[in-house]
């Protein structure tokens, strides 16, 4: 099978889950947040099908760890725009909560940028900018990490975590080995879990059979020590998942880890699933 056949895959990938509503789910597309000497940098803003006129909902940011012109060049689209992100956008939109996919040149400053210029928007948004969660996954984590290591970061409700490379701990170099390797940015590195907030609820998703190198140590390692700490975790090890089993694992116990993500973050940032009038 040829690369460009296998690229073409991966961008087309979609969660193997779906729930009522997500067609008719609202994008916003393309909204700019920061202008830079390449071009605008934008995002897509997924709403719910239903909400009340006026309101504002909370939000998820999906955040990338992974320069889009890098990106693109190796997978063929920007990081937004892959299946898996437009998929999950929609799941979570038809949760009752917005999603927030972007895109970006150097990761580690463009998602605080995203925050600053929501947070700033709210109202034009229709957004609760002191409800909003953040999701990531595989190489993505660590700049997600990132954001719940900022000072004044009470907004933060919530962060789901799945299958992703965490922090280098006690001496490891796992992670940044891996990063220089795949091209991620390693945002955390020289910190610590005693750099976390001690209040975001958070939710990781290990998968058992992950296939990529020494990902489960590092999520191993991080979980002794975020327990030492007595952070608030809750974590599942989907025992026979692979890497990026919500895209490939069509399980049902899969879709009930979706469900139960989906779940996590509602109940974190009070989502409203049944609302009324027109967004």
């Amino acid at each position: 099978m040829s690369e460009e056949v296998r690229t073409d895959d991966i961008t087309k990938k979609t969660v193997v889950c779906q729930i009522p509503g997500t067609d008719a789910v609202t994008v916003r597309r393309d909204v700019e947040y920061r202008m830079t000497d390449a071009g605008a940098l934008t995002m897509d803003i997924y709403y719910p099908p239903v909400s009340k006129i006026g309101a504002r909902i909370p939000a998820v940011v999906f955040v990338s760890g992974y320069p889009d012109p890098g990106f693109e060049k190796i997978v063929g689209c920007k990081f937004k725009d892959m299946g898996a992100y437009t998929s999950w956008g929609r799941l979570t939109a038809a949760s009752g909560m917005a999603a927030i996919t972007y895109t970006n040149q150097e990761p580690a400053p463009d998602i605080h940028a995203v925050l600053q210029y929501v947070r700033q928007n709210s109202a034009h948004l229709g957004i609760d900018e002191n409800q909003i969660g953040v999701w990531a996954c595989s190489g993505n984590v660590p700049n997600a990490l990132s954001v719940l290591m900022l000072e004044g970061n009470g907004y933060i409700r919530c962060a789901v975590l799945c299958y992703g490379y965490m922090l280098d701990i006690e001496e490891s170099d796992i992670v940044a080995e891996t990063a220089r390797k795949f091209g991620f940015v390693n945002s955390c590195a020289e910190k610590s879990v005693d750099d976390l907030s001690q209040d975001v609820p958070l939710f990781i998703v290990r998968a058992g059979q992950d296939e990529m190198p020494r990902i489960n140590e590092t999520i191993d390692r991080f979980m002794v020590k975020a327990l030492s700490a007595n952070l608030p975790v809750t974590f599942v090890n989907h025992q026979t998942a692979p890497h990026a089993f919500d895209l490939f694992d069509s399980s049902e116990a899969s879709r009930e880890i979706i469900r139960r993500i989906l779940a996590f973050m509602q109940f974190h940032l009070a989502a409203q699933t049944q609302t009324t009038g027109d967004y």
